[in-house]
């Protein structure tokens, strides 16, 4: 049994300059959109969820990236209202969001 109901990685990794990474793509800053939106939720109660920056996750290709556990959910993003329906969606309703879903 995991800790956290949810624990989301986003990965904000900075590669030298013309390297593909995520953290080119606004993650950092949508992982502190996405922890303060799950904050203001009240969802981040001991036990509920948790939001993580990560180091490289391995799929600069399809970045940004995060990726939702237990279940081992990928997802790519672009902006706050696909977050936002990452969290509405999966975290607080347990749907997966296909239209952002990356597969394993």
């Amino acid at each position: 049994m995991s800790h956290f109901k949810h624990h989301v990685f986003f990965c904000t990794n900075q590669r030298a300059a013309g390297e593909a990474c995520c953290n080119d793509h606004g993650a950092s800053e949508l992982w502190a959109y996405a922890k303060e939106r799950v904050k203001a939720l009240g969802e981040q109660a001991p036990g509920r969820v948790r939001i993580n920056k990560a180091g490289c996750l391995d799929r600069c290709d399809q970045g940004p990236v995060l990726v939702i556990y237990p279940e081992a959910t990928w997802y790519t993003y672009v902006d706050t209202e696909d977050i936002d329906e990452i969290i509405d969606e999966h975290l607080l309703h347990g749907r997966v969001v296909g239209r952002l879903k990356v597969d394993p």
